[in-house]
């Protein structure tokens, strides 16, 4: 499985003639993985969590409900064989806008207080995932409140 999710981000960025719909669907499951990472930081299984995070995909993605499940079930599959982030990251990093960086960084902190709580260990994850994303600390911080006012 590992090597299959390295093919397909490798097949998708690597080559300049990928289509565009390899590009995207590497995008959704690099950006799914990472929603993922986030809910499992606190070793505790939330439905609440679950919940926040397809309704974000299914908003960043434009997605339908069916879609998003398998984006998910997908993205948990690739987070099982998962060695390390950066292989993610960089990815989200080469090809998204600081807009939408921040958007992911967004979607992290809902997933992360989707409980009403903040584990420390997902206060660290997404802390490292906007720093290897390259958003800003003001800004990490800014969302955060953001996300945190709407609770």
């Amino acid at each position: 499985m590992l090597r299959k999710l390295t093919a397909l981000f490798d097949s998708a960025f690597a080559r300049d003639d990928a289509a565009p719909e390899e590009r995207e669907h590497a995008l959704r499951v690099a950006t799914a993985l990472l929603l993922i990472e986030v809910a499992r930081a606190d070793y505790a299984d939330d439905l609440t969590e679950d919940a926040t995070m397809l309704a974000s995909l299914k908003q960043f993605f434009a997605l339908d409900d069916a879609a998003a499940a398998l984006l998910l079930e997908e993205a948990r599959s690739a987070a099982d064989q998962a060695v390390e982030l950066q292989q993610f990251t960089r990815r989200l990093h080469e090809q998204l806008s600081v807009g939408e960086k921040q958007r992911v960084v967004e979607m992290l902190w809902q997933v992360a207080l989707a409980d009403r709580r903040l584990d420390k260990h997902e206060d660290h994850l997404v802390r490292r995932i906007a720093e290897l994303l390259y958003v800003s600390h003001s800004d990490l911080i800014r969302i955060r409140n953001r996300v945190r006012g709407a609770e």
